[in-house]
């Protein structure tokens, strides 16, 4: 009894401990019961430049929960706008607008109770979304400096849970 006690505690202590570390929030009533970060693993998100990553980690403990992960980043840009007619060159409306680009895992299964979880990234995209400009045929640019990461949301959601279990930044 007391070795299982010492065994649950330092689980906790590891989980605590990773989760602060990477700026994690977990939920537990949004997940199995026992879910936990399998050892020697821990979920980080790097941030560079305008791009982040997030990195693969284990989570055991889920028995035969399904899951997904998502990274989204939201991002503010300028836009110029220039006419395609005589005057090429010359900017025809600047402005700001802001967007975002995700990337997801899709659908995960466990194998004998353990969730392997890849990992996943998003960049800062090359040219402005569709839309940016008032008028369709003008041609959008990013202006000099843009885009800006604004901030990124990383979840991990059991399916049948009503939110996320693991929730970075």
């Amino acid at each position: 009894m007391m070795r299982k006690l010492s065994i649950a505690i330092a689980c906790f202590a590891v989980l605590a401990l990773t989760a602060s570390a990477a700026l994690a929030s977990i939920n537990p009533a949004n997940g199995p019961t026992g879910a936990h970060f399998a050892a020697g693993t821990s979920a980080t998100c790097t941030q560079s430049g305008q791009n982040v990553s997030c990195s693969s980690y284990d989570v055991a403990g889920v028995g035969n929960a399904n899951a997904s992960a998502s990274l989204t980043a939201s991002y503010t840009a300028n836009v110029t706008c220039s006419n395609n007619g005589k005057n090429r060159n010359n900017d025809i409306e600047s402005q700001a607008t802001s967007f975002s680009t995700s990337s997801s895992t899709g659908n995960l299964n466990p194998k004998n109770g353990k969730l392997t979880v890849p990992a996943l990234s998003t960049t800062a995209p090359t040219s402005p979304p569709a839309g940016s400009c008032p008028n369709g045929n003008w041609t959008a640019a990013f202006a000099t400096g843009s885009p800006t990461l604004v901030s990124y949301s990383y979840t991990l959601t059991f399916a049948g849970f009503s939110g996320a279990w693991l929730t970075l930044p």
